[in-house]
């Protein structure tokens, strides 16, 4: 999926922390779908004993479950990948033993003042103090898959499909809210930023990220209604695979309907 370096359009941005950014530019993948709502409804048929259980065994009569609708929707997922390095300088001060027996130190044409620890036995050796600076390189790596809310999960969780030639048409048509522009950098720049908080001089410090990528995968989702006890439930189907996600005990937050075609 990470296209070579020659292919990717790098947009620089012109935030001062990091002292540097390199910030890919975000593609949007939407996937095919590659199950025919029909054979979903005939699955959900299936299915219907299985979904108004008492004590794990007990089902309700066929009659009483009605399938009540089969919406389709799209799950994103965003995969990012990047790397944080910082080059500084932070204050240091040494403490050096001295024998008991010294008068007095130079080094580099400078005198140092013997003194002796507050806490130390008479017995102990002088000490002499030096200052300076000492040079650090870190750097942080990271290559994440986030679903919609930044929680990371793996990457077997997502299907392989052919993608849709006008993703942005297709969300537009079902009326899918797109992820916010920010959401995946915040995630990785929270995992992989340190700025130290003792740097005294800074030589570099750069923030990139060189793949930026948005999966919208197809979904189903079929309620059912007990008639009897006017509950709800839910299962939901991947678009791609048929396969069986997940099923709530409650219906979730219901999906909005595909806007009117244009006159």
């Amino acid at each position: 999926m990470t296209e070579t370096a020659s292919q990717e359009k790098i947009v620089i941005s012109t935030e001062t922390i990091p002292s540097s950014e390199k910030i890919a530019e975000r593609k949007t993948i939407v996937y095919e779908t590659r199950v025919d709502p029909t054979v979903i409804k005939v699955t959900a048929e299936k299915l219907k004993d299985q979904m108004f259980t008492r004590f794990g065994f007990l089902k309700s009569r066929p009659e009483e479950i009605q399938l009540i609708s089969i919406d389709k929707y799209y799950e994103p997922y965003m995969l990012i990948s990047g790397k944080y390095a910082i080059d500084y300088y932070r204050k240091r001060a040494y403490t050096i033993p001295v024998d008991k027996e010294v008068l007095e130190v130079i080094l580099l044409n400078q005198k140092f003042e013997l003194r002796k620890p507050a806490d130390a036995p008479s017995k102990d050796n002088n000490t002499i103090e030096l200052e300076g600076e000492e040079r650090i390189m870190n750097e942080a790596k990271a290559s994440l898959v986030l679903d919609r809310t930044g929680e990371e999960v793996p990457l077997e969780k997502l299907p392989s499909a052919p993608s849709e030639r006008n993703p942005k048409k297709v969300l537009a048509a079902f009326g899918t809210e797109e992820i916010a522009h920010d959401a995946d950098l915040n995630t990785i720049r929270s995992r992989i930023v340190q700025h130290p908080k003792d740097i005294s001089r800074l030589v570099n410090e750069l923030f990139e990220v060189d793949e930026r990528v948005v999966i919208y995968t197809p979904r189903f989702r079929v309620t059912y209604r007990n008639v009897r006890t006017a509950e709800d439930k839910t299962v939901e189907f991947d678009g791609v695979t048929a396969a069986r996600i997940r099923q709530s005990k409650h219906v979730d937050s219901p999906i909005p309907p595909p806007p009117p075609p244009p006159p």
